[in-house]
């Protein structure tokens, strides 16, 4: 049973950083892009960043460039999401997801929810003003 595992969330004010981790217990896990995406009370989830199966590339949501980082760790199966400069619009519940597809050919954008093959659980975020 494939589990993606969240963790780091909290209570933060505004202009404050926050690093979560994602640990997925996924076979061939360094053959993944993976990805974070946010979800606000009455909101659609939104992608927020993606990573490339080696970590070289990465994608960003508009909203988030600049003050977000996305990186990872094939040896321990783990994926990082640091977010500095925090806003209270980016109180949400954060969801780490493995993309399906190809990780060699063009990424497909806009990345969106249904691109993912597995979705962790969320840890909720909130950012106090």
């Amino acid at each position: 049973q494939v589990q993606l595992v969240e963790s780091g969330g909290g209570l933060v004010q505004a202009g404050g950083s926050l690093s979560l981790s994602c640990t997925a217990s996924l076979r061939s896990f360094n053959t993944y892009r993976m990805a974070w995406f946010r979800q606000a009370l009455g909101k659609e989830r939104e992608f927020v960043a993606a990573i490339s199966w080696n970590g070289e590339t990465t994608r960003y949501a508009d909203s988030v460039t600049g003050r977000f980082t996305t990186s990872r760790d094939n040896a321990k199966n783990t994926i990082f999401l640091h977010m500095t400069s925090l806003k209270p619009e980016d109180t949400a519940v954060y969801y780490c997801a493995a993309l399906s597809g190809d990780p060699n050919l063009v990424w497909r954008e806009p990345i969106n929810g249904g691109q993912v093959r597995y979705w962790g659980q969320g840890t909720q975020v909130t950012v106090s003003p």
